[in-house]
């Protein structure tokens, strides 16, 4: 059905000057990876465009800046390091328009490197558990290089392609990156109840990966007829849905199905979601447009940040003007629960550092950016409570962040703030 070659001879198509895309998070295809950066004695001048990966990234090795040039549209901890040290830099985009860079042409690929399932009697693959702007990196790409993997679970949605579309094939048969589930701290256990408070029965959830999603998730047991659509998810809600907790019964968008556009979690949810027609896997364009989201009654979107300000700015990119991660999709779903009938748009953050530095202050520190705009962010929630920003004045809103902040930061903030206004 189709020839299969060593990633060395796949890879030679490569040039230099070429810029090339990576399938994304837990897709990365590491064994392309590795093969193209041992290239890098004979290659200059390549531009890696990607979104938050998983895994190695020896391109980025600062070593090989006159080979590879990293652009990230969302920084993972993988290549952080480049921005500083110059052979990496950062493009501002939200995830719902990441393949419009390839669509639009403003960012031309001549590779993309991809990480497929066996193709199936029909000669289809699925992009398993990364679709984001791949799909959009396939359909616009001069060459694309598939890794053919028996452990990339096959998955239904938009991800679905026919060998036809691939130009080389490289056979692996490895696990994925897996991410075992850890148990939420005593703060995010109460950041988990407060946020669990506002989930009504019959809501649409968004939620990330990490300890407060997680704890979120562990209060919602007794809720029913939620639903997902959620840039990504992770294995808190493979019980929910096993509980018929989860059942999108009340979704305005594909009832009865769980939607995501990228994956990450331990080989339970692999395991979960290969062959599983409940969990569908859609474009960053279709599952991060706003005009989709709102269309979910009662879209409740769960987002963290760096710091919040006390009039309501959200910083979630970067420390000050060090960039540290990326708009990714908060924006997108933080509006498109605004806007959906009874929706509630959540930013939950702990009230401090773990060095004890508070997240709630009375201004962004210099050069930070912001993610979530004070006119968009609803309800901020720490351990200390919850505060609704939604159609308050600054004055009350101080009054209402500074409640929720860590006490022994309050008098400080208040102080500080009205010293310099």
């Amino acid at each position: 059905m189709y020839k299969t070659m060593t990633a060395e001879e796949a890879l030679k198509i490569v040039k230099s000057n070429d810029k090339i895309y990576l399938h994304a998070a837990a897709a990365v295809p590491q064994v392309l990876v590795k093969a193209l950066s041992e290239r890098h004695e004979e290659l200059r001048n390549v531009e890696i465009c990607q979104l938050h990966t998983e895994g190695d990234a020896p391109y980025a090795n600062p070593e090989y800046a006159k080979s590879f040039h990293v652009n990230s549209f969302f920084i993972g901890r993988n290549v952080r390091h480049t921005l500083k040290a110059g052979n990496g830099s950062y493009t501002p985009v939200f995830l719902s328009e990441v393949p419009l860079l390839f669509k639009r042409n403003i960012v031309d690929i001549n590779v993309a490197l991809i990480h497929v399932s066996v193709p199936d009697k029909h000669g289809y693959c699925s992009l398993g558990v990364s679709v984001e702007a791949t799909l959009a990196a396939i359909d616009n790409a001069d060459h694309v290089i598939a890794q053919v993997n028996k452990q990339m679970p096959r998955t239904f949605g938009d991800g679905i392609i026919h060998v036809t579309e691939i130009d080389a094939f490289v056979e692996v048969d490895e696990p994925l990156p897996a991410f075992p589930v850890t148990e939420p701290k005593a703060i995010e256990k109460k950041i988990g109840d407060y946020v669990a408070e506002l989930i009504e029965d019959g809501s649409t959830l968004q939620m990330g990966i990490g300890n407060i999603p997680n704890a979120v998730l562990t209060r919602l047991h007794n809720h029913k007829d939620l639903g997902l659509h959620t840039e990504m998810f992770s294995d808190g809600v493979i019980d929910l849905i096993l509980k018929d907790v989860i059942n999108g019964n009340h979704k305005g968008i594909n009832p009865g199905r769980a939607m995501a556009t990228f994956l990450m979690g331990s080989q339970r949810l692999y395991d979960y979601v290969h062959d599983n027609p409940f969990v569908e896997m859609r474009t960053s364009d279709f599952v991060n447009d706003v005009s989709i989201i709102k269309l979910n009654p009662k879209m409740v979107a769960i987002n963290s940040a760096v710091e919040v300000d006390v009039t309501g700015q959200v910083c979630a990119d970067s420390i000050g003007s060090k960039m540290y991660s990326g708009v990714g999709g908060q924006m997108d779903f933080i509006r498109g629960a605004s806007l959906s009938e009874g929706g509630k748009a959540i930013i939950a953050l702990p009230s401090a550092t773990k060095k004890g530095v508070s997240r709630i202050v009375p201004s962004l520190k210099p050069g930070a950016g912001v993610v979530t705009t004070r006119a968009h962010v609803h309800y901020v929630v720490t351990e200390y409570g919850v505060a609704n920003l939604y159609g308050k004045t600054i004055k009350q809103r101080v009054k209402a962040l500074v409640e929720i902040s860590h006490p022994d930061h309050r008098e400080s903030i208040d102080k500080a703030y009205f010293e310099m206004m």
